[in-house]
């Protein structure tokens, strides 16, 4: 077998034992990589210079959207900055890029739920991706409190609650490791009281039956990471073509190297070689 694997990037697939663990794989091309095997022992990724749009196949110069061609970011409803900014849901005005693919992705139940990342925030997702989305966000604890009937449903409930708390990680204090233990469940009942008029209000708006409270336990979990970084630095295929060094640990869609971190995710689409 060799030791080399060559292949674009995509998103890192995560898996959560029943012990609160994360192991990693991360699919090149065809091919899934087991990267927990990786923790402890050299590593080096080079980027070969090759960027293909994830959608259309394409070579491009530069990726935008995380792996697409201009073309592509400009035309598939998954780029549009409505998936950014679920409030600004457009698709009752007949604007909607891709109407059957928003049916599809954004009517939907979708949760809202606090985390523990940087520290205390809120956040959104598909009823299918969890507990995905809070192993990629490098949360240490996550609760689901509220599911919720469509996309910008749980968009309008995140902006109440991001007038109070964080709604975006600090991706450098995440990588330190270093947050305390917050009580997800008391921080659930003080935060749904305080919104408890804007519940009301969206319940008349949307349907009796569009916000459903939850009351259920918070997933605690547990990264693959030997050595944590006081200081951080990141590596870019942009700049330089080669990430090398002991890879010490697996946090969100980065890789931890004693070198530096690089984030996986932003690199969607490059064509790499991992030796």
């Amino acid at each position: 077998m060799s030791n080399t694997t060559i292949g674009h990037i995509r998103k890192m697939k995560s898996a959560l034992n029943e012990q609160g663990d994360v192991n990693y794989q991360l699919p090149l091309d065809e091919q899934l990589v087991d990267m927990n095997q990786f923790i402890g022992k050299p590593l080096k990724l080079v980027h070969t210079g090759n960027i293909h749009c994830c959608n259309c196949g394409k070579k491009t110069k530069k990726s935008y959207s995380q792996g697409h061609c201009f073309v592509c970011m400009k035309k598939l409803a998954s780029c549009d900055m409505c998936i950014m900014k679920p409030e600004t849901c457009h698709y009752d005005q007949g604007t909607c890029r891709e109407p059957e693919w928003g049916q599809a992705n954004c009517f939907v139940p979708h949760y809202v739920y606090l985390s523990n990342t940087s520290g205390l925030k809120v956040g959104i997702t598909r009823h299918t991706q969890l507990p995905t989305r809070w192993i990629d966000q490098g949360a240490t604890q996550a609760l689901a409190i509220l599911k919720v009937a469509s996309r910008q449903l749980s968009g309008l409930i995140e902006v109440e609650l991001a007038k109070m708390i964080a709604d975006k990680t600090n991706w450098r204090a995440m990588l330190k490791g270093d947050e305390s233990a917050i009580d997800l469940t008391a921080k659930t009942k003080q935060l749904i009281a305080q919104i408890e008029p804007k519940l009301v209000e969206l319940s008349s708006q949307f349907g009796a039956d569009a916000i459903e409270r939850l009351d259920i336990d918070p997933q605690s979990i547990r990264f693959p990471v030997t050595v944590y970084p006081s200081k951080i630095a990141s590596h870019n295929f942009d700049k330089n073509p080669e990430v090398s060094g002991i890879l010490q640990g697996i946090k969100g869609q980065y890789l931890i190297f004693d070198t530096g971190v690089i984030n996986l995710r932003k690199f969607t689409s490059y064509e790499i070689e991992l030796s």
